[in-house]
């Protein structure tokens, strides 16, 4: 029963793309949260909430690395790099405000269960899960979206997928 209703989700979403996505996703999730964590160690004794800081940056950067290796590797898409970019950093962006209004909370809810100076790195890690799948549907039905009345040309990465 729940294999049939996985199967439901997941069956517009062509296999390899799939499996390209997971592989980009885990390059892009041990970059950004590398880069996440280092930053906070870096900024801590130096900047307040420096954890809020080092998610706005690391996020920013992490956005144009995500979107190459989606763009090249996931979606295959063709020309469009500034329209796809822009709508790239949309979705990142709301990903970015989602991610920054629940961090605090759930920073808050660790350090009140225990966690004290590993707070910040937990729940950066605890939000990766909901950013990653929000993420992958706005990439799909949005940043990569083709533009409508375009057929992309006969033997392009693009057309195969179709």
């Amino acid at each position: 029963m729940k294999l049939a209703r996985m199967s439901a989700l997941t069956s517009h979403i062509p296999p390899g793309q799939f499996g390209r996505y997971l592989l980009v996703g885990l390059w892009n999730t041990f970059f950004g949260y590398g880069l996440y964590a280092a930053l906070t160690a870096i900024l801590t004794p130096r900047v307040p909430y420096a954890y809020m800081a080092a998610s706005l940056l690391s996020s920013m950067v992490n956005i144009t690395v995500a979107f190459l290796g989606y763009k090249w590797f996931v979606f295959k898409t063709e020309g469009n790099y500034l329209r796809e970019w822009c709508r790239c950093v949309a979705v990142y962006g709301s990903s970015i405000l989602l991610s920054l209004a629940m961090l605090p909370v759930v920073v808050y809810v660790l350090r009140h269960g225990g966690m004290e100076g590993g707070a910040p790195y937990a729940a950066g890690a605890v939000l990766l899960g909901f950013t990653t799948i929000y993420n992958f549907l706005g990439h799909k039905k949005f940043s990569f979206r083709p533009v409508s009345g375009y057929t992309a040309p006969s033997g392009s990465p693009a057309a195969k997928q179709s």
